[in-house]
């Protein structure tokens, strides 16, 4: 069998999925393979394609999306797709040219088509025809991968979990990178924040929130590692309110962020908004308490309140101020019952889970038959050809 996955880029947290699934699998008897559309014109800018292995290949390296027509985007894909003729094709939503092509190469070709996706419908504001023709693309789809069955609700009200096989797990990383090795201590003072510095990661809400935490507990300090149009912003916002201990740190190299977890008591997420929130895996993996906005859609998964750490609304900086002095004031010892649920509870979420998911998956599959299309169905997936927008990714809609 033949298993390819395709998406407008592979970078950073997708480098090590796709080594581990490709030996996983082999040793199966499938062979992956790998397809990147775009080498530029994504938000990881910092991680270039520069894959030499002969099962992963980027069909445009030195473009972006928007300097190609959907024709010569579709016509390198097919061509690509007819050289490998996968018998399944796993790619991105088909809001993507990655999902629009892959769908449609696999429905001529009677293949089978696994879609993955980790944006909640909820959280993506389409008009109802919009959305209306991409459920009718969608509903066409063999399988759909999302990261948790706390997806299950929103998904099934759209989709037929007896048509489309539901199942879970890639949006993992490999956890032994941030273990710590040593016996984790509480005696560093520090809690740390993550993130790029955009708004819409709601980090001017967070510096309020430590005004309060730096005036009575002023022996803590907050660390923020990452940079963003927003850093001299933010900057200037905290020397403005007069806030001592906060350290912006800027942006470090990835194989580096353990060591500053590894620093810290805790973590803190705030964002408005998070489709899931990978290095909140990667803080748990560290051994670390968590405190998440309740609209990172991790939280709903990895965060049981109380247990390995607490919940608020991004915007009620009365209640992250409580969270945050919450923590603080807890003795050692609850402080590490809280790091070992955090090391409990991602651990169940690791790539042995994955790939075991996936291989279950195309298992399954094989007992299936295609799906017959229907005329709407054929010509929605005919005509759509996906889209590459990020404009906006970074924004916040207030109402």
């Amino acid at each position: 069998m033949k298993v390819l996955i395709m998406h407008t880029d592979l970078r950073v947290y997708w480098r090590r999925r796709l080594i581990y699934l490709r030996n996983f699998l082999k040793s199966k008897d499938i062979d992956l393979y790998a397809i990147e559309l775009f080498g530029k014109g994504s938000p990881y800018v910092f991680d270039p394609f520069t894959k030499t292995e002969l099962w992963w290949d980027c069909l445009f390296p030195y473009n972006s999306n928007n300097e190609l027509s959907k024709h010569q985007i579709k016509n390198r894909v097919f061509s690509k797709l007819n050289e490998i003729n996968p018998d399944v094709i796993i790619a991105g939503s088909i809001v993507f040219y990655s999902g629009a092509l892959g769908i449609r190469w696999a429905k001529r070709n009677k293949k089978k088509f696994i879609m993955f996706d980790d944006a909640k419908p909820s959280s993506v504001k389409r008009n109802f025809l919009v959305q209306g023709i991409k459920n009718l693309i969608t509903s066409q789809i063999d399988a759909l991968w999302l990261p948790s069955n706390d997806y299950d609700e929103e998904y099934s009200s759209l989709y037929n979990k007896k048509a489309i096989h539901f199942f879970y797990g890639y949006n993992c990383i490999d956890n032994q990178l941030f273990k710590f090795n040593n016996q984790k201590k509480f005696d560093n003072n520090k809690i740390i924040c993550i993130a790029r510095l955009v708004p819409i990661k709601n980090i001017q809400n967070l510096l309020r929130a430590w005004k309060f935490v730096n005036e009575n507990n002023d022996f803590n300090t907050l660390i923020i590692l990452g940079d963003g149009p927003l850093f001299p912003e933010l900057r200037n916002f905290a020397n403005s309110i007069k806030l001592n201990n906060v350290a912006f740190l800027g942006a470090v190299a990835h194989d580096k962020i353990p060591q500053y977890l590894h620093e810290a008591d805790a973590f803190i997420l705030p964002s408005w908004t998070e489709s899931w929130g990978l290095v909140v895996n990667e803080a748990m993996a560290a051994g670390l308490p968590v405190l998440l906005s309740n609209k990172v859609n991790a939280s709903n998964t990895l965060l049981k309140d109380g247990i390995n750490g607490y919940s608020f609304s991004p915007g009620n900086i009365a209640e992250m101020q409580q969270k945050l002095i919450a923590f603080i004031n807890l003795p050692e010892p609850a402080k590490k019952e809280m790091s070992a649920n955090s090391l409990k509870i991602i651990n169940t979420m690791n790539y042995e889970n994955m790939g075991n998911e996936l291989l279950a998956t195309l298992n399954l599959l094989k007992t299936k038959r295609n799906k017959k299309l229907g005329l709407l169905h054929y010509i929605a997936i005919n005509l759509w050809y996906g889209r590459y927008n990020t404009f906006g990714w970074d924004r916040v809609e207030k109402n």
